[in-house]
């Protein structure tokens, strides 16, 4: 865990912050005036702010992992298919034969 992971678990809103944006746009498009609207576009803008905030840190740590080898697809796929090649039928006979 990063010290920025750490960071964030410190402060003392838990909730999700995707949670507060949505909550935070509802309560922005139910203003019936224009004052209001502004003042709860703040709002939704710090909420935003928050959100990239959190994704920010993840990708960071995510990023900072060390990555593990993994055989591809490809290559497994590219070893059956030049034994398939390589699998003519005489070929076969001579291994059932020999």
């Amino acid at each position: 865990m990063s010290i920025a992971t750490e960071i964030l678990s410190l402060r003392r809103d838990q909730s999700s912050s995707v949670a507060t944006l949505i909550a935070a746009m509802e309560w922005e498009s139910a203003a019936e005036d224009d004052v209001h609207m502004v003042s709860r576009g703040y709002a939704v803008m710090q909420a935003v702010d928050i959100v990239l905030l959190n994704v920010a840190v993840h990708t960071a740590d995510a990023l900072a992992e060390p990555t593990t080898i993994r055989r591809t697809r490809r290559a497994v796929s590219s070893s059956r298919r030049n034994r398939r090649r390589s699998d003519a039928p005489e070929l076969r006979q001579r291994a059932m034969f020999a």
